[in-house]
């Protein structure tokens, strides 16, 4: 199975990452994100962090999940390549998720930058869960 490819679009880029689970296809959507951004084959994984996020749904929790990451390359430079979400479970007030991933801080001459991610979107946006496994579809903002 294919983890991500990116779909036509005029303007913005147009993702679609699979997974066996809801955490594979939400790991492959963050790796589809950085290698959007920069040449992820090149990122030594250096920095291990632990992130979690929060949504009042399936679609709200990968809009946060994938913010979060734009911003930790926005605020605090790092790039990332290595993406393992521990859990992702139902609570009262929605969903939330548990992950480590793992990268190193951002150095163009070895990244080779590609576009800059300007924001996540919720335009177009699916997460559906199919016979082999999930299929999310989401659209950055360039």
């Amino acid at each position: 199975m294919k983890r991500y490819e990116f779909l036509e679009h005029v303007s913005d880029a147009y993702i679609a990452a699979y997974g066996k689970t809801l955490e594979e296809a939400f790991q492959n959507a963050a790796e589809a994100m950085f290698q959007t951004m920069i040449e992820t084959k090149t990122v030594a994984l250096t920095l291990e962090e632990t992130v979690t996020a929060e949504g009042h749904d399936r679609e709200a929790l990968l809009y946060n999940w994938l913010e979060t990451l734009l911003l930790k390359f926005d605020i605090e430079g790092n790039v990332y390549s290595k993406f393992e979400i521990e859990k992702i479970e139902k609570r009262n007030s929605g969903f939330a998720l548990e992950a480590t991933i793992r990268g190193e801080p951002y150095n163009a001459d070895k990244h080779k930058p590609k576009v800059e991610v300007k924001a996540v979107t919720y335009h177009q946006m699916e997460i559906k869960e199919q016979i082999k496994g999930y299929e999310i579809k989401f659209i950055l903002d360039l």
